[in-house]
């Protein structure tokens, strides 16, 4: 027997507040990721790890808020607590390695594909992980194609998003690259879901009102949340991950660049302007008269 499938239950508000959650994650992960260029050694690894578990974070709250719409009006749904926080680790592990990568070699055409290929796999493997811990009586069955599509459109967003995370400085532009991302994450996400059909046991039970997977979810996004508004305090106080501005940027000249590093400029010796006095002709003696 096929379910009944509402991905909408409470209207717009879970799409909007999932698409607002995507674009928070991505616009955090992509700052940091910038910052961390103007960073060395321990620093650069830990702007580069805040900017990995922003964009984890916010893809995995993104898709669990989108799921408090959705419900099987046939059987009631559960979700298997393990799978769920692994799907977590999933999203937060492969996205780390496209930004270390990135980070670290730079915007290089192998590093982007890489990184962006291993990236958007792991979008990917966090939606399909977190379908798998749903806990119903039945199956879900994907449309193959339609499958293919979504991983597609998780692989191009990544790529494009390490892109604009090492290219692109500017706080409205990268703000602009954040919203794409938002757009692309949750469109990976809603063709994901357009191909689900759920198949039900014959012996499923109904499902009854008080049932609603609201109260499972909700206290399981409460940390990564929590991460997310600590994070934004974090970007909010280094006023370089907001501006994007040099690392010297207010310092006095001749201190913008101490820490030395490829573009440290070379002292240059100014010429002292000879005076007067050392050059001018001193009068060459008349020989005296005999």
């Amino acid at each position: 027997m096929q379910g009944t499938v509402d991905g909408f239950t409470y209207g717009l508000v879970t799409p909007v507040t999932a698409f607002l959650m995507a674009c928070l994650g991505a616009a955090l992960g992509l700052r940091c990721t910038t910052r961390s260029l103007r960073a060395r050694g321990a620093s650069r690894a830990g702007w580069l790890a805040l900017g990995a578990t922003s964009i984890g974070s916010g893809i995995w709250t993104m898709h669990f808020i989108a799921m408090l719409g959705f419900s099987v009006r046939e059987a009631p749904v559960s979700y298997d607590r393990p799978l769920t926080y692994a799907s977590l680790a999933v999203a937060v592990g492969m996205v780390g390695v496209g930004i270390f990568l990135v980070g670290y070699r730079g915007a290089t055409r192998m590093a982007l594909v890489t990184g962006g290929m291993i990236t958007g796999l792991g979008v990917a493997s966090m939606h399909y992980l977190g379908m798998a811990g749903m806990n119903f009586e039945g199956l879900f069955e994907y449309d193959t194609l339609t499958v293919a599509l979504s991983v597609v459109i998780a692989v191009v967003a990544a790529t494009v998003s390490l892109w604009a995370a090492v290219s692109i400085h500017g706080f409205l532009p990268s703000l602009g690259a954040s919203v794409v991302m938002g757009v692309a994450v949750s469109g990976m996400h809603y063709t994901g879901m357009a191909a689900l059909r759920v198949h039900l046991h014959p012996d499923a039970v109904p499902a009854s009102p008080g049932e609603a997977p609201t109260s499972l979810l909700l206290p399981m996004m409460i940390g990564p949340g929590c991460f997310l508004l600590l994070a934004a305090v974090v970007v909010m106080i280094d006023p370089m991950v907001v501006t994007g501005g040099p690392e010297g940027a207010g310092r006095p000249a001749g201190q913008a660049f101490a820490r030395g590093g490829p573009t440290t400029p070379v002292p240059v010796q100014r010429r002292r302007t000879p005076s007067y006095a050392t050059t001018a002709r001193r009068p060459s003696r008349q020989p005296r008269g005999r």
